[in-house]
């Protein structure tokens, strides 16, 4: 469950590289742009929901994608998790997914729940762009992940796991980046559902791997991808899908539909003052960090699709 390859990094992290000063800017723009210009989004805020989809359509075209749209219908709305595709030159028909929501609860700009996961999924589509893998890379974004719509058929990545599973796709794996922004090197700032406590740090500064029972071996080669590449601390952990905290992102779909799928997260609610809260806002967000991340996590991608 605990032991994880590699060792989390505990020295200073060194200064941003000049490609890390690029992508923390490009961070903060889209943050800003998704919480603070647009604002809270979901389906009772439509015209905020579509400027966002629209947003991250007109990104990811200007990365020099082709993006695709599944729409779905809620509450008399149509809704569209968008993706787009680097096609595998070896084994195309093995898929990575990277995905993450691009609603807010109600009453939030949720600049951390989840713009942070969607600026950083727009970031990782610009530095992916024109590579080749063995396998192909989807990148995703999802509508409808937050309540009331979690676990149910409205689900955008229920919605969208679906799909591939009717298709027999063979996703190899999916990473769900979920509030992925804030950090603190204050003692006592991280907590944990029991019993985890008593194997983890109490200083919020690491980024988490989290998984089930059945996700275990893409946790380890996850976080083992992340450690090799990334002056960045990280933690892992593989648990029964039943315990608080594990399933709660869109992870929790695939593996409804049968695919190994991890959430790359900050601990959120356990880590995070002002987690689905008005306060959510840009300004509270760790961008050099998230940028550290975010270059990490294109190795990972890099890594699991057969680099």
């Amino acid at each position: 469950m605990i032991g994880m390859p590699g060792k989390s990094w505990s020295a200073p992290v060194p200064p941003l590289s000049g490609e890390e000063q690029l992508i923390h800017a490009n961070l903060r723009r889209h943050v800003e742009v998704l919480a603070d210009r647009i604002g809270e989004r979901n389906v009772w805020h439509p015209e905020e929901l579509a400027a966002t989809a629209g947003y991250i359509r007109d990104t990811l075209e200007g990365s020099g994608y082709e993006v695709g749209a599944q729409s779905f219908e809620s509450q008399g709305q149509t809704l569209h998790n968008l993706e787009v595709e680097l096609t595998g030159d070896n084994a195309p028909q093995e898929i990575i997914v990277v995905g993450a929501h691009y609603d807010s609860i109600a009453g939030t700009p949720g600049a951390n729940d989840n713009a942070s996961g969607v600026a950083a999924l727009l970031e990782l589509a610009r530095l992916l762009a024109g590579n080749t893998y063995p396998r192909s890379v989807r990148l995703v974004v999802f509508a409808n992940e937050e309540p009331p719509f979690f676990y149910s058929e409205e689900m955008g990545s229920n919605v969208y796991a679906a799909r591939s599973h009717q298709r027999g796709e063979q996703i190899k794996a999916m990473l769900a980046l979920e509030t992925i922004g804030y950090y603190t090197d204050r003692s006592a700032s991280q907590r944990y559902p029991f019993p985890f406590r008593f194997f983890y740090p109490d200083t919020g500064n690491f980024i988490g791997f989290v998984g089930n029972l059945s996700s275990r071996r893409l946790v380890r080669q996850a976080i083992g991808a992340f450690r090799a590449a990334t002056a960045f601390p990280s933690e892992g952990v593989a648990a029964p899908g039943w315990m608080m905290g594990v399933h709660w992102s869109d992870h929790w779909s695939f593996w409804q539909a049968g695919y190994p799928a991890i959430m790359i997260t900050d601990t959120a609610l356990f880590r995070y003052p002002h987690y689905h809260a008005a306060t959510d806002t840009p300004e509270k967000l760790d961008y050099p960090s998230l940028a550290r991340v975010t270059r990490g996590l294109a190795d990972v991608v890099a890594e699991l699709a057969g680099k």
